[in-house]
């Protein structure tokens, strides 16, 4: 879609994706190798009682999830910023998760092209939000 067809208050929904104890402790051992990522054991004693999914794994699952519904498709120039990114609840081996994006902005840069600033809105299968954050991207007119 391009700028103009973009709406402030349009919700899209997305498609889910379920995350396994392995996919997140081989995305923790390359980005974040943090012991509640992937040590089983001392993760097992902490503060989630288990496996936690990476924060930046989240998000980038919600990035992935928000950008494979081809809303943007080749009329997308580039990310420019996000900001207000929480981490609300911990991510679990088994949960699935699936988004509600808000178009919550939008800003015309120059005649060929604009800035879109979307809420994205990560849930999991209980529907507790996992995590939140304002994306903006440059977009053709």
């Amino acid at each position: 879609m391009k700028f103009d067809q973009f709406t402030i208050g349009q919700v899209y929904q997305t498609k889910s994706f379920q995350l396994t104890k392995e996919n997140i402790m081989r995305f923790a051992g390359e980005f974040d190798p943090q012991y509640l990522h992937v040590d089983e054991e001392k993760a097992n004693k902490g503060r989630f009682n288990g496996i936690i999914a990476s924060g930046i794994h989240t998000l980038a699952i919600s990035f992935k999830l928000w950008v494979e519904e081809g809303w943007y498709g080749d009329d997308v120039i580039a990310g420019t910023q996000m900001n207000n990114v929480k981490f609300t609840k911990p991510v679990y081996p088994g949960d699935e998760l699936h988004l509600s994006v808000e178009v919550i902005d939008k800003k015309t840069t120059k005649s060929d092209s604009g800035i879109v600033t979307v809420l994205l809105s990560t849930f999991n299968d209980q529907e507790e939000k996992v995590f939140e954050g304002d994306l903006s991207v440059l977009i053709k007119r």
